[in-house]
């Protein structure tokens, strides 16, 4: 819990480095060139999309005349742009994991050696295709699990809970492996996974439960469909920040962990060879017979065998 407590707060006070601010701008800026691209040419054919499926409905019909009936008609306009957005923020948050992990979790990564670990070892058990090959079935067991999940999110607690431990696990999978595999051989990433595990996956959860913060800006209803153009990049900067916080966490926790573990068995190795073999027993004390007149044995010493 130390250890926990303190990696968080370093990475809080990292996270207001201007270094780790100008390379939050470059996921960013990727980032909404990407949305606002899809958004020019996808954005009205998929809006169209959903208010036919809707409309194909009885059930959605009849809710659609009683919410005119209680005065929320308005509702109606928003309600297919907010499922377009509901749907697609899933991917927003994976290509945002990704962006970071890409783009900005190097350069913290060395950040954080340079400043606290500039000793430490690198052993460079993990590699740029390991890294992909871990990101991309991580980020394929995630889109399956939330696409299997959805069903669950019409029951209220549950879509408060689901996707946040969805994007921590996948956060978890993906800092990890980039964190470790610069530095610790592949022998010290499995047993500090092991030993860690816990805490490691704690840390993801929780960032995956920031990470829904930017549901409030879908939230916004229909003042989000009037300010789009603004609230998007918005979003989309904070999923950029709770990322980079993230990495950031990661780092400092996960290095820390691989110094001690490498301190602890350094101090292990030289007890063991301090440790003084035990000397033969090359004599044996036996007891002849007593000569006369003594009161006392004489110990005769054998030859070495």
């Amino acid at each position: 819990m130390k250890l926990l407590l303190d990696s968080f707060w370093r990475a809080a006070a990292y996270c207001l480095h201007p270094r780790v601010i100008a390379l939050s701008l470059l996921p960013l800026l990727v980032m909404v060139l990407l949305a606002l691209g899809l958004g020019y040419f996808f954005w009205v054919p998929a809006v169209d999309a959903v208010r036919d499926f809707l409309a194909s409905y009885e059930i959605v019909g009849s809710f659609m005349a009683w919410l005119d009936k209680m005065g929320f008609a308005s509702l109606k306009l928003v309600l297919a742009p907010m499922l377009v957005v509901f749907v697609i923020t899933p991917l927003i948050v994976v290509l945002a994991l990704m962006a970071v992990a890409i783009l900005m979790t190097p350069s913290m990564l060395n950040l954080v050696r340079d400043r606290r670990f500039p000793d430490l070892e690198r052993k460079r058990g993990g590699s740029a295709l390991g890294s992909i090959f871990v990101s991309g079935w991580a980020v394929l067991v995630a889109l399956v699990v939330m696409v299997v999940s959805i069903p669950f999110w019409l029951i209220p607690p549950l879509v408060l809970i689901l996707p946040p431990l969805i994007w921590g696990w996948l956060t978890y999978k993906v800092m990890v492996y980039d964190v470790l595999s610069e530095h610790a051989s592949k022998d010290e990433r499995r047993q500090l996974i092991r030993q860690h595990k816990g805490p490691l996956l704690g840390m993801g959860v929780i960032t995956g439960y920031l990470g829904a913060a930017p549901s409030l800006v879908w939230a916004s209803g229909a003042m989000f469909i009037a300010m789009a153009p603004v609230l998007v990049p918005l979003a989309i900067w904070i999923y950029t920040l709770v990322f980079a916080f993230s990495a950031l966490w990661f780092s400092h926790y996960a290095l820390s962990a691989l110094q001690a573990m490498r301190v602890a068995k350094a101090v292990a190795d030289r007890a063991a060879q301090a440790e003084p073999a035990a000397a033969p027993q090359n004599t044996l004390e036996l007891l002849p017979p007593l000569p006369a007149g003594s009161d006392r044995p004489v110990l005769l010493p054998l030859p070495p065998i």
